[in-house]
C-alpha cells in the first residue's frame, strides 16, 4: 500500500505543478498586447499542452487517491478532517475544469478579464494545497 501512497503523492505534485503554472500563463497571456500575434499564439499552445499534462497528473492523483480511500474507507470516512479534505479536492477538481474553460476562452480570443484577476485566481490552488496538507498531516478534528 505504500507504493500506492507514493504514486498518489507523486501525481498530486504533478497535478499541482500544472494548477500553479497554468493560471500564471493566463496572467502573462492577459498582459500580451493584441498586436503580438506570435506571442498570443505561443501562449495558446503552451496553455493547451500544459492543460493536457495537468489532466493526466490530476486523473492519476485522483485514481490513486480513490484506491487509498477504498482501502481505508471505514476508518477515514468517520473522520471530519478527511471529509473536509474530500470537499477541498472536489473544489480543486472544479477549479481544474474551470482552468480548462479558460484555456478554451483564450484559444478563441474571448478573454475579457485582466491580468490582476488572473493573479488573484492564481492563488486559489496555493491556499487549497496548504489546507489539504495541514488537514492530512495534523488531522485537527
Amino acid at each position: 500500500m505504500l507504493w500506492v501512497k507514493a504514486f498518489h503523492i507523486i501525481f498530486v505534485i504533478t497535478w499541482f505543478a500544472g494548477l500553479f503554472y497554468l493560471p500564471r500563463l493566463f496572467v502573462y497571456h492577459a498582459m500580451t498586447p493584441a498586436d503580438d500575434v506570435q506571442g498570443l499564439q505561443r501562449f495558446k499552445v503552451m496553455e493547451h499542452k500544459l492543460y493536457v499534462m495537468t489532466n493526466l497528473g490530476g486523473a492519476l492523483a485522483i485514481a490513486f487517491g480513490l484506491w487509498l480511500t477504498l482501502v481505508y474507507l471505514p476508518t477515514f470516512m468517520q473522520q471530519s478532517w478527511f471529509q473536509l479534505k474530500l470537499i477541498l479536492v472536489m473544489l480543486l477538481i472544479a477549479y481544474h475544469l474551470y482552468c480548462g474553460h479558460l484555456v478554451r476562452v483564450f484559444r478563441d480570443d474571448r478573454n475579457t478579464r485582466g491580468h490582476i484577476w488572473f493573479r488573484i485566481f492564481n492563488e486559489v490552488p496555493v491556499l487549497a494545497l496548504a489546507a489539504v496538507v495541514l488537514l492530512v498531516v495534523i488531522k485537527p478534528f
